[in-house]
């Protein structure tokens, strides 16, 4: 596996090191993006649990997703 570049949250400034998080970024934001969001801030913009998220990552994980 590939290691990824950090990012820095857009909201609060935390880094974001996992391949998972960065993933979830593109699949929700667009591949394109530049505004990356740590799981608990993309949680709070979508108005989900993490939890919510972290599964969606393992069933698009099991899809076969390129982004994870």
């Amino acid at each position: 596996m590939a290691k990824v570049e950090p990012k820095q949250c857009y909201v609060c400034g935390k880094e974001i090191a996992k391949r998972d998080e960065i993933g979830l970024n593109k699949k929700l934001l667009g591949r394109d993006t530049t505004r990356f969001y740590c799981i608990e801030c993309l949680a709070a913009e979508y108005d989900v649990d993490v939890d919510f998220l972290l599964e969606k990552i393992e069933l698009w994980k099991e899809q076969g997703c390129a982004l994870f």
